[in-house]
């Protein structure tokens, strides 16, 4: 058992007494107070766990204390405590703020209660450090007049039932802004769940959105949910939405019309209560143009539309990035917050960022890991850091097959152009202005090894 601090507030004298010698027993430390006013005096002194509080007490009852004990020390779990406990007192008690209700005589019971309230109490207190770490982490950084005009559309947009389709290169922060709208949203409470559509096989893509039933397909040993019923209640993120096939597409235009699905192999109609955000980096006007993609769902997804700009567009916005990123790389190492020098800061913001946000990121925690304990980044430490696309010259060896020279300088130029793009495949054919396609071909002609961009360096989606 965790050894915690508990604060016992009840006005009889020999239950103060019991409660003390159980729970000392147990090895917590132990405060008393006679009254509501004594027990808030202690509490504004002292950091308390848990507080077991009488409901009948002379002066203040319990009732009344509770929602003083709530705004003094809100992280505090409270249990109270009666010898004449009805359902409404009970009940009444939950709605002020109380996690449990116990029965005097409190016997044997009461060491299990404390242990249960005070376990509940710190995975409380752990969702609330991992839910801002969550909110820091995936923090949306900029001052400039591109992101003061995306910060207005995430507050106006996010407390309204509109989707929204975010738009922009990847990097960008595409799933930043998706979760700044579930978070500010009336369903912040609910889940937020997403879905790479480029990263799912076409075939498997139905059966993640809707589910399927055990024997829909080879493999499908058992019933499975799919994203749509998982994020009932709560908002549905299709990430690089330009990529769905156009099966699912019309399948998914249907939930959005009707609210309603089937799994794959079932028949059942399951109704679901869904906000989809989606997103992508192609141009899908484009896409619908050339046939591949619903100008329909296009319509459906698109009630707001959020472009977000390159990095490249929004310069004066790295400083407080590089900031934010070191701060964080360096909480999560253990190091001392570090300073970026002004030759080193001015050194970063002439880079053009082709991976932009994603790309920057990682260059700060490369430059926070390679610097070590020195307490400033220098203009030498970046530009050893910066990618740079060496230039590639072309080898003549007698008697080797043009077609043989052709590969070695292709294969050279695009292993420079991967080293230079941190890997990431997508920013690499953007930058040889290739199609994505296209270049995995060549890298699997020329014997490239290559992750996907889900494997690569990347660190955020978006």
């Amino acid at each position: 058992m965790a050894r915690s601090t508990i604060l016992v507030i009840d006005d009889e004298p020999n239950i103060l007494t019991t409660v003390r010698r159980n729970l000392e027993v147990e090895g917590h430390t132990v405060m008393v107070a006679g009254s509501g006013q004594a027990g808030l005096a202690k509490l504004a002194e002292s950091d308390v766990d848990l507080v077991l509080l009488d409901v009948m007490m002379p002066g203040e009852s319990g009732l009344e204390v509770l929602p003083k004990i709530r705004v003094a020390s809100p992280e505090t779990v409270v249990v109270m405590m009666s010898g004449n406990a009805t359902i409404e007192t009970a009940v009444q008690a939950t709605k002020l703020g109380a996690l449990d209700f116990i029965e005097k005589p409190l016997g044997p019971k009461l060491a299990v209660t404390v242990e249960n309230a005070l376990s509940l109490g710190r995975l409380r207190h752990e969702n609330q450090r991992q839910r801002g770490r969550i909110q820091t982490d995936f923090a949306m950084i900029g001052k400039g007049g591109a992101m003061r005009a995306i910060f207005d559309k995430v507050a106006k947009t996010a407390p309204t039932t509109g989707r929204v389709l975010i738009t922009g290169e990847n990097g960008t922060g595409k799933e930043l802004v998706a979760r700044a709208i579930h978070e500010h949203s009336k369903r912040a409470e609910g889940p937020f769940v997403k879905l790479n559509c480029a990263a799912i096989p076409s075939e498997l893509i139905e059966s993640e959105l809707f589910g399927h039933e055990k024997g829909a397909f080879t493999g499908a040993t058992q019933q499975r949910r799919g994203k749509f019923e998982i994020a009932d209640g709560g908002t549905l993120f299709l990430d690089e939405v330009g990529d769905m096939n156009p099966s699912a597409q019309a399948k998914v235009l249907r939930v959005l019309q009707e609210n309603e699905l089937e799994r794959v192999g079932g028949g059942e109609t399951i109704k679901v209560d869904v906000r989809v955000v989606a997103a992508t980096n192609k141009d899908l006007q484009a896409e619908i143009a050339a046939g591949r993609f619903r100008e329909d769902l296009y319509y459906r997804l698109a009630v707001v539309p959020i472009e977000l700009p390159p990095l490249r567009a929004r310069r004066e916005d790295i400083p407080a990035l590089v900031d934010h990123f070191i701060e964080t790389v360096c909480a999560d190492n253990g190091r001392r917050t570090k300073k970026v020098s002004p030759s080193a800061m001015t050194l970063i913001m002439q880079h053009d960022w082709p991976g932009n946000v994603r790309e920057l990121k990682n260059v700060v925690e490369r430059l926070v890991i390679l610097t070590g304990d020195a307490d400033v980044i220098t203009e030498a430490d970046v530009g050893d850091a910066l990618p740079r696309v060496k230039a590639v010259k072309a080898e003549f060896a007698r008697g080797t097959p043009f077609k043989d020279l052709v590969n070695a300088a292709e294969r050279e130029i695009i292993m420079a152009a991967l080293d230079a793009n941190d890997h990431h495949v997508s920013n690499t054919a953007r930058e040889l202005q290739l199609e994505r396609s296209h270049l995995y071909k060549k890298m699997r002609a020329l014997g490239i090894d290559h992750r996907s961009d889900d494997e690569s360096g990347a660190t955020e989606r978006g």
